[in-house]
């Protein structure tokens, strides 16, 4: 398994979209859809371990009770989303390259965040975290 560059604390660069990633969560909820923004405190915490996340895969985490989805596209590289399905609001799940929504069959890129296919309107909202050294970090 290919070992993560060794740098202390660097931002994740996220795919696609415009703006900030707190902008689109503050701003994107369908109505009657949860808030998947975040309040933060203002410091960081750990929601996975680098190593935790497979090269070329995802895992679903959880960030103040919200469900996030990590990939690691590449060794090092940490992308990361709302599992808020953007069409009714369910919560889409994590299945080899996609995520994949059980309620209405949407699917999502799962490095991107962009619609495969289904009902959903628009990408997953954009959640942004931070690696330093093995922590994935986010709030």
């Amino acid at each position: 398994m290919p070992h993560a560059p060794d740098v202390s604390r660097r931002t994740v660069i996220l795919i696609g979209g415009a703006g900030t990633a707190a902008v689109a969560l503050a701003g994107c909820a369908q109505p009657g859809s949860p808030d998947t923004s975040s309040k933060g405190t203002g410091t960081p915490v750990e929601i996975a371990k680098l190593a935790d996340i497979p090269v070329g895969g995802s895992i679903a985490v959880t960030l103040d009770k919200k469900p996030i989805l990590l990939t690691q596209p590449t060794a090092g590289e940490v992308v990361a989303f709302s599992a808020v399905c953007t069409h009714q609001g369910c919560i889409v799940a994590p299945k080899a390259d996609e995520f994949d929504c059980p309620c209405h069959g949407s699917r999502f890129d799962a490095t991107t965040g962009e619609v495969l296919g289904g009902p959903a309107p628009r990408p997953l909202d954009k959640v942004t975290v931070t690696i330093d050294g093995d922590s994935v970090l986010a709030g």
